[in-house]
C-alpha cells in the first residue's frame, strides 16, 4: 500500500514511476539526474513549495534502479529527531524485536545491499539528518541518498542542487494544466502570464491560484493578487524574496477564503500526515464551525488546493502540504485556540485507540490493525502531547498501554518500550493506566529478551495490584511473569502461573486475545513437558473461540502449537497445513515472532517429509530472521529441540557440506522471500493487513516495529 502527496510523490516506500501532471522542469531533471551518477549525496533545495519533492520523486522514479530499490521516507510528520532512525526503518518494511537501537538494525540489515534512500522533507531534523547520512553513508559503500529540504545538510561530499522557480513558459504551462482540472480553459493570455510572473513561478503558489478559476478570472486573479502585494511591500517587487512570495501567495489565498474556510484552515493544522473525515469533525468543530459543515468547508479547501484527498486501504483520507499547514499553525496560535484544538485532537486519537483495542478481539483485527498503521503519526502527537502535559501522565500511560496490541500483534516492540518507559517515568496518575503501562512493558520486554526489566515491571505491577486489590492488573502480572518462566525453560513454575492467571482471568470475566495467549502459552507447557492431549485439548479451545469472535492474531499461535502436536503424533501432513495457515497470518501482521517460529517448524515438517535440502534452506533463512527477534529460540532448550533434531537429520542426510550449503541459500533471503518459500510460494504472501509499503527491498530482512493491551472489562480487548 502506497499513499500519496499532494504533489503525486508517494508518502513511503518505492518511488512511482509516472507523476501525473509534473510539468517542465527539464533542465533541473537532467542536472539532478547527473549528479545522482556522480555522488552518493544529493540535496535538493529550496523554499517550500518550489517544488522539490516532485522533481526529487521524478528523478528517482525513473533512473534504473538499484538491485534493492528506492525508497523514499517522508519526514515532515516526524517532530521529534529520536524518531528519525525509526522512520527509515518503517520505511524499508524492517521489523526488529531486540532491544537494539534503529541505527543498529539499519546498518545490519542494509550491509551489503545497493539502494537509494530518499529522505525528504528533514529541514527540522537536520542536525540528527546530517549525523545518520555520514553514519549510514560511511559503513554503507552500497547505499546512496537524495535528501529534500529547504537548506543543505552540510556534510562532506554533499552535491547540492538549488531548486528555482519555473520559467516563465514552464509557469503558464502549469497554471494551464491545473485550471484544467477545475474544469476551466486557461490560455495564453498577458493576464495568465503576468500572473506567473507575480507568482514569481512557484509552483505551489500557481496551483493555490488556479484553485481559484471557478470563482474569478485571471484578470481577477491578478488584481486581488497586486493589491495584497502592494499592501505587503509598498509596491516594490524587487523587494520580493521568493519565500516571502510564496508567504504572500498563501497569505492571499487565505484571504480569500471565507471566515469558515480560514477557521477550518487553521484547525487543520493540528493533524500530523493524513486524517479522515471524522477526525476532522470531531476536532475541528465548535466555535464557529459546525460539525455537520465541516464536510462542505473541507470539500471547499480541496478545490482550492489547500487540501489534497488521497485514496488509501483505509479509505479516503486528506493531507495538507507542510508548507500550507504551517501557515494554518500560525494563525491558529493567533486565535488562541491552539491548546483546546490539540486536546481536542488528543481526545480523538485515545478514543480512537481504546476502540482498536477492543475491535482488535473481533473480525475487524485485519482493519484495525490497517488503521492504526495510517495514524501512527497522529497517536505519536497525541503520545507526545501527553506525556509533556502536566495533567497528562494518566491518558499517556492509558495510551500507551492500550496501544500493546499495536506494539505486540503488530511488529513495534521498540516503538512500544520508547512510549512505556516514558509514560511509567511519569508522576503516578491514575492507578488503573499505571498498572496496566507497567505490565505492557514488561510483556514487551520479554519479547525483547530484556528479562530482568521485564520482571522488575511485572513485579511493580503484581505488588501495587494486590496492595490496591485491583484484580485484573493482578492476572496480567501473573499471566506475564508465567510466560517469562515459559521463555526461559522453567517449565513447572511457567505451568503454576499461567494456569492461576487463567483461573483469575475466568473470575473476574476477562476474554480478549490476551487470555487465549495465556491459554496458549499453557498449552505449551504441557506440550513441553509431555501432555499432548491436553496442549491440544486447550489450543483447540482457543481455536473455536477465535473463529467465534473473527480473532486471527491469537488463532495462529494455537495453530503453531496444534502444528507441533501433529508433527509429534506423526502426521507431518496435517503439521505443515496448519503452520502454513500460522504463517501466513503472523506474516501479514508483520510479527516476526510468529513468522520465525512457524518457519522453524516447517523446516522439520518438511526433512520428516523426506526434503533434507529444503529443510535446510528453511534453517537458514530463520536464522537470518532470529538477529531481528533476539536470542534464537528464546536460548530454551525445549523449544530448540525441534530444531537441533531437524539439523542433525539434514546433515545425516545431506553431509556437512551440502547442509551447510542449504543453509547459505537460506540465509541470502530477505523476511517476504523466506515466508513465501516456507509457503511454497512465487510471489509475495496476499494478507491482512496491507503489507507496509507495497513492496519491500528484495532482500530487505527484519526490521522494527511492535505492540500493548485494553482499558474495558468483560470482553472485548481489556487490560487492565
Amino acid at each position: 500500500m502506497h499513499s500519496h502527496q499532494p504533489d503525486g510523490t508517494e508518502a513511503n516506500g518505492n518511488i512511482p514511476l509516472e507523476l501525473d501532471g509534473f510539468v517542465g522542469r527539464r533542465a533541473e531533471l537532467s542536472g539532478l539526474a547527473r549528479s545522482l551518477d556522480t555522488s552518493r549525496l544529493v540535496t535538493v533545495t529550496g523554499p517550500g513549495g518550489i517544488g522539490k519533492s516532485r522533481l526529487a520523486a521524478r528523478v528517482a522514479g525513473a533512473r534504473c534502479a538499484p538491485p534493492d530499490g528506492v525508497w523514499r521516507v517522508e519526514l515532515a510528520a516526524v517532530r521529534d529527531p529520536e524518531f528519525l532512525d525509526y522512520a527509515v526503518v518503517e520505511t524499508l518494511g524492517l521489523t526488529d524485536h531486540t532491544v537494539r537501537a534503529p541505527r543498529e538494525t539499519l546498518l545490519a540489515h542494509l550491509t551489503g545491499r545497493r539502494l537509494l534512500l530518499v529522505l525528504d522533507g528533514f529541514e527540522h531534523l537536520v542536525d540528527a539528518c546530517a549525523a545518520l547520512v555520514v553514519d549510514l553513508l560511511g559503513q554503507l559503500p552500497g547505499l546512496s541518498v537524495l535528501a529534500v529540504g529547504r537548506r543543505p545538510l552540510a556534510v562532506a561530499g554533499e552535491q547540492v542542487l538549488a531548486l528555482g522557480p519555473l520559467g516563465e513558459d514552464e509557469a503558464v504551462e502549469l497554471f494551464a494544466e491545473r485550471a484544467g482540472r477545475q474544469g476551466v480553459t486557461a490560455g495564453d493570455d498577458p493576464h495568465v502570464r503576468e500572473l506567473c510572473r507575480r507568482l514569481d513561478g512557484i509552483p505551489l503558489a500557481i496551483e493555490l491560484a488556479a484553485g481559484r478559476l471557478g470563482a474569478l478570472a485571471p484578470a481577477q486573479l491578478l488584481e486581488r493578487l497586486d493589491d495584497r502585494f502592494r499592501l505587503l511591500t509598498g509596491g516594490g517587487r524587487d523587494a520580493l524574496p521568493r519565500h516571502r512570495t510564496l508567504r504572500t501567495a498563501i497569505g492571499w489565498s487565505h484571504e480569500l477564503c471565507t471566515s469558515e474556510e480560514r477557521l477550518l484552515w487553521s484547525r487543520l493544522s493540528v493533524f500530523a500526515g493524513q486524517f479522515d473525515l471524522e477526525a476532522a469533525e470531531y476536532v475541528c468543530s465548535g466555535g464557529g464551525l459546525h460539525s455537520d459543515d465541516v464536510l462542505d468547508v473541507l470539500s471547499a479547501l480541496l478545490a482550492q488546493s489547500v487540501v489534497a484527498r488521497e485514496e488509501t486501504a483505509t479509505g479516503v483520507r486528506y493531507r495538507m502540504l507542510d508548507t500550507v499547514r504551517a501557515y494554518g499553525a500560525e494563525w491558529l496560535e493567533a486565535t488562541g485556540d491552539a491548546v483546546r484544538l490539540r486536546r481536542r485532537h488528543r481526545d480523538w486519537y485515545v478514543g480512537l485507540a481504546t476502540w482498536c483495542e477492543l475491535d482488535w478481539f473481533s473480525p475487524r483485527q485485519n482493519e484495525v490493525a490497517a488503521r492504526i498503521e495510517a495514524e501512527l503519526p497522529n497517536l505519536r502527537c497525541a503520545l507526545e502531547y501527553c506525556l509533556t502535559e502536566p495533567d497528562g501522565a494518566e491518558l499517556g500511560q492509558h495510551l500507551a498501554g492500550s496501544l500493546w496490541f499495536c506494539w505486540v500483534g503488530c511488529g513495534r516492540l521498540s516503538e512500544g518500550r520508547h512510549w512505556l518507559e516514558r509514560s511509567v517515568e511519569l508522576e503516578p496518575g491514575h492507578e488503573q493506566a499505571r498498572l496496566k503501562a507497567l505490565w505492557v512493558l514488561g510483556y514487551v520486554a520479554i519479547l525483547q529478551g530484556d528479562t530482568v526489566p521485564a520482571l522488575a515491571a511485572l513485579q511493580e505491577c503484581r505488588e501495587e495490584a494486590e496492595r490496591s486489590a485491583n484484580p485484573t492488573a493482578a492476572a496480567y502480572a501473573e499471566h506475564r511473569t508465567g510466560c517469562l518462566a515459559l521463555v526461559s525453560d522453567d517449565m513447572p513454575r511457567a505451568q503454576a502461573l499461567l494456569g492461576s492467571s487463567l483461573a483469575r482471568y475466568q473470575e473476574i470475566g476477562e476474554l480478549n486475545s490476551n487470555v487465549l495467549m495465556g491459554q496458549v502459552e499453557l498449552a505449551m507447557a504441557r506440550a513441553f513437558l509431555g501432555d499432548l492431549p491436553d496442549a491440544v485439548r486447550l489450543c483447540e479451545d482457543v481455536r473455536r473461540v477465535c473463529e467465534d469472535h473473527g480473532e486471527r492474531w491469537a488463532r495462529s499461535y494455537a495453530l503453531y502449537v496444534l502444528a507441533y502436536a501433529a508433527w509429534s503424533e506423526g502426521d507431518a501432513a496435517r503439521a505443515r497445513e496448519l503452520l502454513t495457515d500460522c504463517l501466513a497470518c503472523a506474516h501479514a501482521f508483520h510479527d516476526l515472532l510468529g513468522s520465525v517460529l512457524s518457519i522453524e517448524l516447517l523446516a522439520l515438517v518438511t526433512v520428516t517429509q523426506g526434503d533434507a535440502v529444503e529443510a535446510a534452506v528453511l534453517q537458514g533463512a530463520a536464522a537470518s530472521l532470529w538477529p531481528s527477534v533476539g536470542l534464537p529460540l528464546f536460548g530454551s532448550a525445549y523449544y530448540n529441540a525441534p530444531h537441533e533434531l531437524c539439523e542433525a537429520t539434514v546433515r545425516e542426510r545431506l553431509g556437512d557440506e551440502r547442509y551447510e550449503e542449504g543453509v547459505r541459500q537460506g540465509r541470502a533471503l530477505g523476511r517476504d522471500a523466506a515466508v513465501c518459500r516456507a509457503l511454497g510460494r512465487a510471489r509475495p504472501v496476499d494478507g491482512l493487513p496491507a503489507p507496509r509499503g507495497s513492496a519491500r527491498p528484495a532482500e530487505a530482512g527484519p526490521g522494527m516495529q511492535q505492540p500493548a493491551a485494553s482499558p474495558t472489562r468483560k470482553g472485548g480487548e481489556t487490560a487492565g
